[in-house]
C-alpha cells in the first residue's frame, strides 16, 4: 500500500497512538492467552478455538500494521497554519442546502477523525472533495451516493 500523507489533529494523532498502543499490548497478550489456551485442548488439526484464535491474531497484525502506516504518513496540522478564507482541512463550513433550505455545518477532517454525529466529515468524502479550496458565498454541486446536491458556503472557520 503507497503511503498517503494523512493530516490530522494533535488530538486524533494521540489518540490514534493510544489505541495503537493498546493493541499492540493488552490485545495482543489477550490473543496470546486464547491461543495457548487452545493448544492445550489438544488435536490442534480438530481445534475450532485454535483456528478462531489464530484468525483473531491475523486480523489483530493487519489492524496493527495499518494503524502504523497512518501514523507513519501522519502529519499533524497545526491551526496557526490554516487559511479560513476557504476550505482546507480542519475548516468548519456552514453551508445551505438550497433544495431543502436547511443549514449545515461540517468540520473537515482525516478519515480516521471523521464522525459523522460530531459533524467531522473526511477531506476524502463526496462532500469533503467537492468542499476543498472552496471559499465563502461558493455554490457546488456534490455528487454524493444519494444523488447530486447543491451548496452554498455561508461561512468558513477554524474551530480546533
Amino acid at each position: 500500500m503507497a503511503n498517503k500523507i494523512s493530516y490530522m489533529t494533535r488530538e486524533g494523532y494521540e489518540k490514534l497512538k493510544s489505541e495503537l498502543d493498546d493493541l499492540k499490548t493488552v490485545e495482543r497478550q489477550k490473543v496470546a492467552s486464547q491461543i495457548a489456551e487452545a493448544r492445550e485442548k489438544g488435536d490442534l488439526s480438530e481445534n475450532a478455538e485454535y483456528d478462531a484464535a489464530k484468525e483473531a491474531q491475523g486480523l489483530l497484525e493487519l489492524k496493527i500494521k495499518q494503524m502504523e502506516e497512518v501514523l507513519a504518513s501522519a502529519r499533524v496540522v497545526n491551526e496557526a497554519d490554516l487559511d479560513s478564507s476557504k476550505v482546507v482541512i480542519l475548516t468548519t463550513v456552514k453551508l445551505k442546502n438550497l433544495k431543502t433550505k436547511k443549514d449545515l455545518a461540517y468540520t473537515l477532517v482525516s478519515e480516521t477523525e471523521a464522525d459523522l454525529k460530531a459533524g467531522k466529515i473526511s477531506v476524502n468524502s463526496p462532500i469533503g472533495q467537492g468542499l476543498l479550496g472552496k471559499t465563502k458565498g461558493d455554490v457546488v454541486n456534490i455528487e454524493t451516493p444519494g444523488g447530486s446536491i447543491q451548496l452554498e458556503i455561508i461561512d468558513i472557520s477554524i474551530n480546533l
